[in-house]
């Protein structure tokens, strides 16, 4: 399984890389400030220039049954659509991704280039389906009942934000709340043009 690195805030709207690797662990909710982690190629020797990606590591492959019906994989859509992806990982009972589910649904909207997927991780997906129901999100969401997606992109706690490149790379991780100009420098920095 891969291990994300660090990117952290250290102010408002910068985000840089930090040469530590983080072990993930499926955990609940929590309110710590976010860090942004990176693909395992990452490398801090003093052979490579800090921050720079020694090997890319591919996104785990992805399925998910999406509350509309229809069935997303990450393949199949990195190879028909191409869009980079912003993976949102959340759950029903976490409050801090509900509260952010809305900035993400807008800025699904401005960002067409981006794909945006929501997956409920720890939670029945019907009550899932309906929590999604009552806000009326743009972006596709689903729900992850048998576990596969929180084995394949493990996190520290909820909400998460995994972000895969065009090239189904990963880009690295977000765990915790993020404001609206997070979540547009995220796009911006990382996955936009």
């Amino acid at each position: 399984m891969p291990r994300l690195p660090v990117l952290s805030r250290p102010h408002p709207g910068r985000l840089l890389l930090l040469a530590g690797l983080l072990a993930l662990t499926v955990a609940a909710c929590g309110d710590t400030a976010p860090e942004l982690t990176t693909p395992a190629g990452i490398s801090s020797s003093s052979s490579s220039a800090p921050g720079t990606i020694a090997e890319p590591v591919l996104a785990p492959d992805l399925t998910v049954t999406l509350f509309d019906g229809t069935v997303f994989n990450l393949a199949e859509h990195l190879s028909r659509d191409g869009r980079p992806v912003l993976l949102h990982l959340w759950g029903v009972e976490c409050p801090t991704c509900r509260e952010q589910m809305p900035y993400l649904d807008e800025a699904s909207r401005r960002h067409p280039e981006v794909l945006f997927l929501g997956v409920s991780v720890q939670d029945d997906p019907a009550t899932a389906a309906a929590c999604a129901a009552d806000e009326g999100f743009s972006y596709p969401l689903g729900a992850d009942p048998d576990g596969t997606v929180a084995a394949a992109f493990p996190c520290p706690e909820l909400p998460a934000i995994i972000l895969i490149g065009s090239d189904g790379t990963l880009l690295g991780a977000v765990y915790g709340s993020l404001s609206p100009d997070d979540i547009e420098s995220l796009v911006a920095d990382y996955l936009a043009g």
